[in-house]
């Protein structure tokens, strides 16, 4: 979002709603209602005086503790632009009263109520409708007490009560008598999975965010006990599972399987009454209850609707296709929650998905109106001065400031030698803090900057943008992660958090006053793009940049295109998965910027960002090929378990093979009257750690095929937790009207396949009648996972990272979901992780966005923080060339001498060649020797002044 708001290339419109859209796709024109601010963000500072003096609302006793939001008022610190508006509704002014105080106590006079709606007419070329999603109806929330009782809350208010900027600063407070609680439940599904309300869907991310928020409550409250009570966990996402599990052990949290009804007030706490499976009435009393609520969509869906021309879907979501998942109608495309529920990851996947199809549409235009940044040349001046620091201490909202002491870490780095100033900031990325911190430079006139912060994975590029754009050279800020390796890992010793935040900030300063500027290079982008994998995936991100006006070369290892969806014979959305298959394949063949291998492997892949080049070996022979970019698509397989007397009995098939009896029709399954079907068979904790998130619905989709088959047909689906996320819950919610039959197990009891004379039978423990039972089966399917090629040669070739499971990893969960660590090299499908085909297919369009954004620039700039060698000092061993995992250094001849040189633009500053080369030939730029070495005697410093004092006291 900071971003966004400092791209010259795009505008933002807050208060702002498009009132009409007319025109075609490529040229639109839209008419904007801007709504008035009242308050002038070029004048406003952020400081908060408006807000504060701004008289409350009369509220009731619950309200006057949870509810400090004024008619003055921003959203939350981190909002672009960073400033305050007045909300027309709750400005007593503004509604006929004589209340003008925030006027007066404005110091710098921004507020301005003559300002007027204003309309404007945009011309574009594509609409992206990305409203996010709405809230739950509060007769959902009604029947468990919210409202009615204040110790039942929303989990949208205990993230506020957690805030360093909520109304209790961070602490865990009951609003009822503002104590801290010591039971905690959270309720699951609510305003989700329910058909009273109108939510038969499931929200796909409330099971994930309830975890989450009960790690930070025990981070905030370690002696709080807290209770999570599930239908079903759906933790079905890349790593989730695993997060999970942590999470339940590291904390103590109890789980519980169980719908509660509603909930009582007790003895001035909440009482909940359940039933757990094995039929056991229960009764608890919690001081606080949260409920999880769900995603509806967004509210006025249907008047946006109607405005654009689009449709919805029976619950007010946007419309879309599994062949297309975002576009809503020619010209006009969805991304994130409004598409249908989803996490941060996908919404973030979608958004660039969304950005390729656009781009794809305006590849004509591309470049006409564009800005291109441009920063001020460096003050020669200021760098020519000694080191003067300026250290930044973020509070980061409660994760740094709710355990590290950071005034008092900021009072000690201004003590530290060459630092010249010293503050804290709330949040040092946002867009306030990065304009106050160039202000700032210019002010004291620093040359060198500490950030004391979160990590410099994530926003070191955006610090150093900023020093960038304050005349300074990119290299000469250091940041010291004390939110990860501080606050985070010792939360429960703050002294010793403290402690380590100021020996991590004298060594940051240290260093800092080492380093020296860097200079950034450029490389040139041969315009074109290896796609690795023929499947759905790779032909999806071959499309899309070959429309984006790119050549592409498409390596598929077997005969034919279509991988793994060349098995799939039916969609759970209903769509015709070999129509979709035959469409792709057509477009991929016909089109002239894509060149198709088939039967080829890909042999090597040497250069870097903006200049790869591989060798391709088809049945005809060798081929080098030259590209800027390369997209990882080389897809997953089909798990077989060992165990299930899978391969021993025909009776035993997986979910892939059963679909494709059912594709044959009745005739195909003979005298099969009863099916067994065992989910997680292999997966989650058994042979492959992981859930692979599809299997559910394949099941339920599958069930309900077989039922249309043989309506009088048995089908039992034994299950650990039916993870038919999103809208895929109609399904199971169909299955179950239809008489497929559920049955839970739990992963100490997983059920067993035994022969059984000719047959077979499934031996399974019900919680209910508390006994095993015997099922026989005429068929017993098998849903097993996806896992990832045991060996992927292209992924060694890259050397790009790889999860515990064997998928790739991808450089950031949320910010960077298709990126991976080797810059140039983009992921999709399910070479990244096990999801079904709209969302492969978007992510691939994902992949196709980013992988184009260097083809269209052109050009890279190479991060300084590289290795250069000394060539006076280079003897020429070539120990460097052998060991560096980049291919990054080369040995040439200069002057008649072998010497190594490096490829500015592949090396990844990973240190390796520098750590052995026997003559120090080799530095890392922003990690020089002096510089590591001032940091090593920082931090022995303080030890060796405290030994110092005490030796003075004992002598005196």
């Amino acid at each position: 979002m900071v971003e966004a708001g400092r791209s010259p290339n795009i505008e933002i419109l807050t208060l702002a709603e498009v009132e009409a859209l007319s025109g075609r796709p490529g040229n639109f024109k839209a008419r904007v209602k801007i709504r008035p601010r009242y308050i002038d963000p070029d004048k406003c500072t952020a400081c908060g005086q408006c807000m504060q003096y701004c008289p409350r609302e009369a509220v009731d006793e619950y309200n006057e503790r949870l509810d400090f939001t004024r008619a003055a008022r921003i959203d939350f610190p981190q909002a672009v632009p960073t400033a305050y508006y007045i909300d027309e509704e709750r400005c007593l002014h503004l509604n006929h009263e004589t209340c003008m105080i925030c006027t007066n106590v404005c110091g710098p006079k921004a507020i301005d109520f003559s300002q007027k709606p204003e309309v404007r007419e945009l011309e574009v070329g594509a609409v992206v409708l990305t409203p996010g999603f709405g809230e739950v109806p509060e007769a959902a929330l009604e029947k468990y007490g919210y409202g009615i009782y204040p110790d039942v809350m929303t989990s949208l208010e205990i993230e506020r009560l957690m805030c360093v900027s909520g109304p209790s600063g961070g602490e865990i407070l009951r609003p009822s008598d503002l104590s801290h609680p010591r039971k905690i439940a959270f309720l699951q599904c609510v305003g989700s999975r329910d058909v009273s309300c109108g939510r038969p869907f499931c929200s796909s991310v409330c099971c994930m965010y309830a975890m989450k928020e009960a790690s930070m409550l025990k981070e905030h409250a370690p002696e709080a006990e807290i209770t999570l009570f599930f239908m079903d966990v759906r933790t079905q996402g890349k790593g989730f599972d695993a997060a999970f599990e942590r999470a339940v052990e590291k904390y103590g949290l109890r789980t519980v399987y169980a719908r509660v009804p509603k909930v009582e007030e007790v003895s001035g706490r909440l009482g909940l009454t359940y039933v757990t499976e094995d039929g056991e009435v229960h009764r608890e009393l919690f001081d606080l209850v949260v409920l999880s609520v769900g995603l509806s969509a967004p509210a006025g869906a249907e008047e946006l609707a109607q405005r654009f021309g689009i449709e919805l879907n029976p619950f007010g979501f946007a419309r879309t296709s599994v062949a297309d998942p975002l576009t809503a109608k020619p010209g006009i495309y969805v991304a994130g929650a409004f598409q249908g529920p989803k996490d941060i990851p996908e919404s973030v996947m979608q958004a660039s998905g969304a950005a390729a199809k656009v781009s794809e549409l305006l590849a004509e235009a591309r470049g006409k109106d564009q800005v291109a940044k441009e920063f001020p040349p460096e003050d020669q001046d200021l760098l020519s001065l000694p080191p003067r620091v300026g250290v930044f201490v973020c509070h980061c909202g409660v994760n740094i400031a709710g355990v590290v002491d950071v005034e008092r870490v900021k009072e000690y780095a201004a003590q530290l030698p060459g630092v010249v100033y010293a503050d804290t900031t709330v949040y040092s990325c946002a867009q306030d803090s990065l304009e106050r911190l160039k202000e700032i430079i210019r002010e004291h006139k620093l040359n060198r900057l500490v950030i004391a912060a979160c990590s410099p994975r994530t926003h070191e590029p955006l610090f150093q943008e900023t020093l960038r754009e304050a005349g300074l050279n990119l290299a000469l800020v250091e940041m010291a992660n004390i939110r990860d390796q501080c606050a985070w890992v010792h939360a429960d010793d703050p002294e010793a958090a403290t402690r380590k935040a100021m020996d991590q900030v004298r060594m940051a300063v240290a260093k800092a006053r080492r380093l020296r500027p860097l200079e950034l290079q450029k490389v040139e982008v041969t315009p074109g793009a290896l796609v690795v994998g023929g499947g759905a995936a790779g032909m999806a991100a071959a499309l899309s940049i070959a429309e984006q006006g790119y050549e592409v070369y498409l390596v598929e290892r077997e005969p034919e295109l279509g991988g793994n969806l060349r098995r799939v014979k039916f969609l759970a959305e209903g769509e015709d998965p070999q129509k979709i298959l035959k469409d792709l394949i057509r477009r991929v063949e016909k089109h002239p910027r894509i060149r198709v291998y088939t039967s080829a492997s890909v042999e090597n892949i040497s250069g870097y960002v903006g200049n790869f080049t591989s060798t391709v070996r088809t049945q005809a022979g060798s081929e080098v090929i030259n590209h800027g970019v390369v997209v990882v698509a080389t897809g997953g397989r089909e798990h077989r378990p060992s165990g299930y007397l899978y391969g021993e009995s025909p009776k035993v098939v997986t979910q892939l093979e059963f679909e494709e009896k059912l594709s044959r029709g009745k005739r195909s399954l003979g005298k099969v009257k009863r099916v067994v079907m065992i989910q997680c068979a292999g997966s989650r904790g058994e042979e492959l750690p992981h859930c692979s998130k599809l299997c559910c619905q394949q099941a339920v989709k599958n069930a309900l095929r077989f039922k249309d088959l043989h309506p009088d047909g048995e089908v039992i689906v034994l299950y650990r937790d039916m993870r038919t996320y999103g809208f895929y819950e109609e399904l199971y919610r169909e299955a179950r009207k239809r008489g497929v039959v559920f049955l839970r197990y739990t992963p100490e009891r997983r059920p067993r396949v035994e022969k059984k004379g000719r047959g077979v039978v499934v031996r399974t423990y019900d919680a209910l009648l508390k006994e095993e039972m015997e099922i026989p089966a005429d068929l017993v399917v098998l849903s097993v996972g996806i896992e990832a090629d045991k060996e992927n040669p292209v992924a060694q070739i890259l050397k790009t990272p790889l999860t515990p499971e064997g998928f790739i990893l991808e450089a950031h969960v949320k910010l960077k979901p298709v990126e991976v660590a080797v810059d140039g090299v983009y992921v999709c499908g399910l070479a990244h992780g096990p999801k079904p085909l709209a969302e492969i297919l978007a992510q691939a369009r994902a992949a196709a966005a980013k992988a184009v954004v260097p083809l269209a620039k052109g050009f890279v700039e190479v991060p300084p923080i590289v290795s250069s060698v000394d060539q006076k000092k280079c003897i020429g061993c070539g120990i460097c060339a052998a060991l560096c995992p980049y291919s990054a250094i080369e040995m040439v001849k200069v002057d008649k001498r072998r010497k190594a040189q490096v490829i500015s633009a592949a090396c990844k500053g990973c240190g390796v060649c520098g750590s052995h080369c026997p003559v120090f030939a080799i530095s890392l730029g922003g990690f020089t020797d002096e510089a590591i070495l001032e940091q090593i005697r920082a931090f022995g410093l303080e030890e060796a002044q405290e030994t110092e004092k005490e030796a003075e006291k004992e002598a005196a």
